[in-house]
């Protein structure tokens, strides 16, 4: 059974930085592909940054150069540093496993406001 915990969300000020982190509580970082997604008001969820079980990322385009996916196989723990937040970002932010069928966490609110 999959199992995804995300925490670290908040309210940060725009310019500002937050990490995600998503626990994962098994051995499957570095079998599934793992992503983080995030979901705005009234609008779909959309992938943000995935990563392989090889380590290959995929940035979506609007991200790129400011976060940052990473993961602690020891720790069974991925994450999501995030710098320079802008308000268009706050979204519930969302971690998922890929392993034949989608695991979703139940996601942390991330709000850029001042």
């Amino acid at each position: 059974q999959v199992q995804l915990v995300e925490s670290g969300g908040g309210l940060v000020q725009p310019g500002g930085s937050l990490r995600l982190s998503c626990a994962a509580f098994t051995n499957i970082l570095s079998i599934y592909t793992m992503g983080w997604y995030r979901q705005a008001p009234g609008k779909q969820r959309e992938l943000v940054v995935g990563i392989t079980s090889g380590g290959s990322t995929n940035y979506a385009d609007p991200v790129k150069g400011r976060f940052t996916i990473s993961r602690d196989s020891a720790k069974k723990t991925m994450y999501l540093q995030m710098n320079s937040l802008k308000p268009e970002k706050t979204a519930v932010y969302y971690c998922s496993a890929r392993g034949g069928i989608y695991y979703w966490g139940q996601g942390t609110q991330v709000t850029v406001s001042s």
